[in-house]
């Protein structure tokens, strides 16, 4: 009688080491290819930045400079911006989520009053 050795891989289906080559990829759902936005657009960003000499928080626009793997977005702003503990990004550059609530198209929302920010002196 012929012995028949248990196998964990289903037959005709070929398994890829996950390892080594950096051609195959491991992911948990297929990467899509349905970019919000492209580099070069132009959208509003909602975060602490400079409006005349008072730090406010609010939607200024920006520019994408950079895509991430479909995954984030660098905006570029011409004026000062701040992360949300405080520290000045001396670049103007922030990165956001590809689907953040807090990027939209230039243009498309409405105007919210601006959040004054007071800032300590220490």
């Amino acid at each position: 009688m012929k012995q028949i050795k248990p196998t964990t891989q289903a037959a005709g289906v070929s398994r890829k080491s996950t390892r080594g080559s950096g051609k195959d990829y491991a992911f948990m759902r297929s990467p899509s290819n349905d970019q919000k936005y492209e580099v070069g657009d132009a959208v509003d960003a909602f975060c602490d930045h400079e409006k005349g000499t008072e730090r406010v928080r609010g939607w200024l626009k920006g520019i994408i400079v950079q895509i991430d793997n479909n995954k984030m977005a660098a905006v570029q702003f011409r004026s000062n911006v701040f992360l949300t503990d405080g520290w000045m990004v001396p670049d103007h550059i922030l990165w956001f989520p590809m689907q953040s609530e807090q990027v939209r198209p230039y243009g498309t929302g409405k105007k919210v009053p601006l959040i004054k920010k007071i800032v300590e002196d220490e």
